[in-house]
């Protein structure tokens, strides 16, 4: 059994009282998050000074005491706080090369603000937030245990309001089962199993299209700062909201059963960034959610106890015989199947080689071959030495 944090999210229904304070909220963290992120930016290419989260916090102070910025002091300090966190964070990230440099924060997207446990009240099934009168009036999808550590509250471009709890839990792996599959991602199909099973793709923007085509049209023909124009742009932002949510629930599904259905996974390792570049194929590779499918494999199979692989993205896993190893020079995209030339194997599916091709190689991996093969970059989740 091992102890994890996990976030829970849910939907609530403020009332106007709480959405005029919810949104002077956002707007104060804002604030602060983009003022501080231009005082550290100028502290450095003007007078090469670095700015850390205690210097900013102290600023927070004297900020908050002008006159001009009196405004702040209307919120909670707690999410002020924990926004100064927030950027330091990303300014972590990007001196450590795993992030971009820091943006500023805009109005017209996602608005959040987190609040830590003494800026929150939680008793009985009920919350309540720092300057609110009343608890939150959430529809409860599902219950958890424990008492949270934090909260996140957010309004998405949509207008929908979401509070997430990040609790910590313990979590009893899953029984051993001796089921092993590799997986082949694709567009016509977006999984296509070692077993040959081929779970076909969703196709969700395709479907929604018409009707995204026509809100969009809608939006290009309303005046630049009218309310008809601001009406518009909320009824795209609920189309694209609805896309967002059916693409994750279907990979939240997908993903469980492979997690639950096999002890090992295997999977390729695409550069989805490049692959965007293509303009014939970015908007199918966008609405397969190819990489949101393996992150999400990724943190279930450590939780659970799973062992969740992914092979070199160079590995020539299509053009390569499952059955004798041999590698066929050149496989353009058009064929489906081949026949191999060396030990005579007719109609080899390209895909189903494929994935049998990437359990092969995760199971070397996971067995220590990797040594052996320097070349190749590997990621490896939740290894427990199968």
């Amino acid at each position: 059994m091992t102890t994890v944090h996990r976030a829970y999210r849910y939907r609530f229904y403020p009332t106007s009282e709480q959405a005029d304070q919810l949104a002077r909220t956002f707007g104060c963290v804002r604030y602060v998050y983009n003022h501080f992120l231009r005082q550290r930016t100028d502290a450095w290419f003007e007078r090469q000074e670095r700015m850390g989260y205690n210097a900013t916090a102290k600023a927070l102070t004297t900020l908050k005491k002008q006159p001009d910025t009196a405004f702040l002091a209307e919120v909670s300090n707690v999410c002020l706080q924990q926004s100064l966190r927030h950027l330091d964070r990303v300014f972590s990230n990007f001196f450590k090369g795993q992030a971009r440099y820091p943006t500023f924060k805009k109005k017209q997207r996602k608005q959040s603000a987190t609040y830590m446990a003494n800026g929150f009240r939680w008793r009985d099934g009920k919350l309540w937030l720092a300057k609110h009168k009343d608890p939150l009036d959430i529809r409860w999808s599902r219950y958890f245990s424990g008492t949270p550590s934090s909260i996140t509250v957010s309004c998405d471009t949509a207008g929908r309001y979401h509070v997430s709890f990040l609790v910590e839990e313990a979590v009893t792996p899953l029984p051993v089962t001796p089921k092993m599959v590799g997986i082949d991602l694709g567009l016509t199909h977006r999984v296509i199993t070692s077993d040959g099973d081929k779970i076909p793709n969703p196709r969700f923007l395709h479907r929604t299209e018409r009707k995204l085509a026509r809100v969009q049209r809608n939006l290009s023909r309303k005046q630049k700062g009218s309310q008809n124009r601001a009406k518009a742009r909320h009824r795209v932002a609920k189309v694209h909201a609805k896309l967002a949510d059916q693409r994750r629930d279907a990979t939240h599904k997908l993903s469980t059963q492979l997690i639950h259905e096999n002890q090992v996974i295997a999977a390729e390792s695409l550069p989805v960034k490049n692959l965007l570049k293509n303009r014939s194929l970015a908007k199918a590779i966008s609405d397969v959610g190819w990489h949101q499918l393996t992150q999400q494999l990724a943190y279930k199979a450590e939780r659970y106890g799973r062992d969740f692989v992914q092979i070199d993205k160079w590995y020539p896993s299509s053009k390569r015989c499952f059955h004798c190893g041999h590698i066929t020079e050149k496989m353009p995209l058009n064929v489906r199947t081949w026949d191999c030339p060396h030990c005579g194997t007719q109609g080899i599916d390209r895909d189903v080689n494929a994935a049998r091709n990437i359990l092969q190689s995760g199971k070397a991996i996971l067995a220590g071959a990797d040594k052996l093969r320097q070349h190749e970059k590997t990621t490896t989740v939740g290894l427990t030495g199968g």
